[in-house]
């Protein structure tokens, strides 16, 4: 597929005509379709496309607006096969990943097509009698939404979907690992007939077409999802300008095993958490505490379980787990397993490159670990890499499981109530999970972390309406 910018309603080529091809990363001779490799001038036209298209698209009503997520939807779920193999070729991730991920898409579209028939203010008492007072919610104007290569159909979706059924509308850019497969999405909206300017689409790199984004002085709020550095990056850009802006960004996530845990249930949520999508999830388990009357149990049977894992093609149906995203993924997988070694950490399983010259294969990863100090214990793989510590009870886990800059995520296996409120009450993230791996989100319920997780703010569920609109008070005499 040759993935074009999609700008006014129209797929356009870049201004100065360059394109860059996407790879599979499990097989670095298959191209799965080349993408635009904008610059500042298409920048421009995308942002103005989305300005020309703010005003009648903000007087739409709420359900006129729902309506055309609404066929998006269905749209989308005729096109599913397709979008999500193209996903799992692009990449990475497995066949039925993907395809989980796509159906989740679909329902986002489905949920915010809701939200056009839910309240969007309040009346408040007047303390003159003759008056009414309320509030209601408007839109901020052009929003910028910047994706990630790791969640190429949902996260997309979920900042999307509710910037334009608030009546905004938008500038995406994905990122360039994943723009075919984010190309197809897009094209579900445009099959849905969504007026021209609503969704404008622009492909090419972060230093390009990303700070041109981020700089514009039409592009009135950001949402980006990415790494800490880039967030941090454009946090302090759109605070200059004056632009809102929210930040989803890195994890360093835990699990703790309780001594009354169930350990096969554990064991078996601590690998699909840590492994699964190899380890690039922002919520994946990177860190388990698991308590030292239980710690011999728990590691062996994880070292079983983590051993029968099957890499190997994404759309091979016997692969459990697929290739990193990128070569460049591979490297920095491989850099801190690296590290870990130099710091002494001891390796229990993995560990290595498999197939290179095929793709971006690794073996799932395991150290013990005895410092919580070191990188491999404290800094984002984004990758199947788990650093395994034997505590004593659940305070210790906490203190060192909060012991790290990031609050995304965290999780904790165990029967007692008591366990489960200190875990509930003390521990760091925006994420708690009782008796579940740390990796999973629901469509309806807010999203972030705390600390230098993300901004400070919520995505998806009713939150999402706090960043996408800004709060307008009437007062009316009669």
């Amino acid at each position: 597929m040759d993935a074009r910018n999609f700008i006014y309603g129209q797929w356009v080529p870049a201004v100065d005509g360059q394109t860059a091809k996407s790879i599979n990363p499990g097989n670095l001779n298959d191209t799965v379709g080349t993408y635009q490799d904008s610059t500042e001038a298409d920048v421009e036209q995308a942002v103005q496309a989305a300005r020309e298209a703010a005003k009648p698209w903000r007087k739409l009503s709420g359900a006129e607006r729902g309506a055309f997520l609404y066929k998006t939807a269905d749209i989308m779920e005729e096109r599913l096969d397709d979008i999500a193999e193209t996903a799992a070729r692009e990449m990475g991730k497995t066949l039925a990943e993907t395809k989980g991920e796509t159906l989740r898409g679909i329902a986002i579209l489905r949920y915010y097509a809701g939200e056009g028939l839910r309240k969007n203010g309040d009346v408040i008492p007047a303390s003159d009698a003759k008056a009414l007072m309320y509030t209601t919610r408007v839109p901020l104007g052009v929003v910028a939404v910047i994706t990630p290569w790791n969640f190429p159909i949902a996260i997309p979706l979920w900042k999307t979907a509710p910037a334009i059924i608030y009546g905004n509308t938008v500038v995406l850019k994905p990122a360039s690992e994943t723009a075919v497969t984010c190309a197809k999405v897009v094209a579900c909206f445009e099959a849905a007939g969504l007026p021209s300017g609503v969704l404008n689409f622009i492909t090419g790199s972060g230093p390009k077409v990303g700070q041109s984004l981020v700089e514009h002085h039409g592009v009135n709020a950001i949402t980006f999802t990415g790494s800490n550095t880039t967030g941090k990056k454009i946090g302090q850009t759109a605070l200059a300008r004056g632009a809102k802006y929210q930040l989803e960004m890195g994890g360093k996530n835990p699990v703790i095993v309780a001594a009354d845990a169930d350990i096969e249930q554990a064991v078996d949520a601590t690998l699909s958490g840590a492994f699964k999508s190899t380890g690039q999830k922002c919520t994946a388990t990177s860190r388990a505490f698991v308590d030292r009357a239980v710690y011999s149990t728990f590691k062996k049977l994880l070292l079983e379980k983590t051993k029968e894992i099957v890499v190997g093609d994404s759309l091979d149906a016997k692969t459990w787990m697929g290739p990193l995203a990128s070569q460049n993924q591979l490297a920095n997988c491989l850099a801190y397993i690296e590290k870990g070694l130099s710091e002494k950490a001891t390796l229990l399983t993995g560990g290595h490159a498999i197939d290179q010259e095929k793709g971006s294969f690794i073996e799932p990863t395991i150290f013990e670990c005895r410092d919580h100090h070191s990188s491999i214990a404290q800094e984002e793989i984004f990758g199947p890499v788990l650093a395994l510590f034997e505590v004593d009870g659940v305070e210790e886990a906490l203190r060192l499981a909060n012991d790290v800059p990031y609050g995304l995520s965290a999780s904790i296996f165990t029967k007692d109530i008591a366990n489960m409120l200190a875990f509930i009450e003390d521990m760091d993230a925006g994420l708690i999970r009782v008796n579940a791996e740390s990796a999973g989100v629901e469509l309806q319920a807010p999203f972030g972390g705390m600390k230098q997780s993300s901004s400070h703010s919520r995505e998806q569920g009713e939150a999402a309406k706090e960043f996408f609109t800004a709060t307008k008070t009437v007062f009316v005499k009669a």
